[in-house]
């Protein structure tokens, strides 16, 4: 199975006007947001199943994918507080068929990182607009082995 986790790009902060959940993504953000679609695009599998946050953050790096044609689905399991259990759950780790791509937050996208990868106890730092692909294989004769695949930054994609 693969799993990808992508955390939202750059947003505004939070104001008294603007709660958390409705916080939209600045410039930098759209740009970074579109920098990593492009990526994507030329690299998602067909079948990959697309789950977003119900922030308007996420919603808003998800749109910049979107515009390829791809399609996703507002998970309000992915909200902002969402715990490990809760993610595993929905996107059937280790057991779905297809590949899913998570567009959320942290702390949790680092904490899955870190339960998948052998480090429960450990919360990694995905930043912002960064891919952490992980995935799971076996070969012949040797046990299931989970590995990180690939890490992408909005920095290192050339448009």
């Amino acid at each position: 199975m693969d799993l990808i986790l992508w955390r939202h790009a750059e947003a505004e902060p939070a104001t008294e006007e603007i709660t958390d959940e409705f916080r939209k993504l600045t410039g930098k953000g759209l740009k970074q947001a579109s920098k990593i679609a492009y990526w994507l695009d030329s690299t998602l599998p067909e079948t990959c199943r697309i789950l977003v946050s119900p922030a308007v953050r996420t919603r808003d790096t998800a749109e910049a994918l979107n515009a390829s044609g791809r399609k996703f689905k507002v998970a309000p399991e992915l909200a902002p507080d969402a715990k490990i259990e809760d993610v595993l759950r929905l996107v059937n780790w280790p057991n779905s068929r297809e590949p899913v791509m998570i567009i959320g937050h942290q702390p949790y996208l680092g904490q899955v990182a870190g339960e998948l990868l052998g480090h429960p106890l450990q919360e990694y730092s995905i930043r912002k607009g960064n891919v952490w692909w992980i995935s799971q294989k076996q070969r012949q004769g040797e046990q299931l082995q989970t590995y990180l695949k690939a890490i992408m930054s909005p920095d290192l994609v050339v448009k």
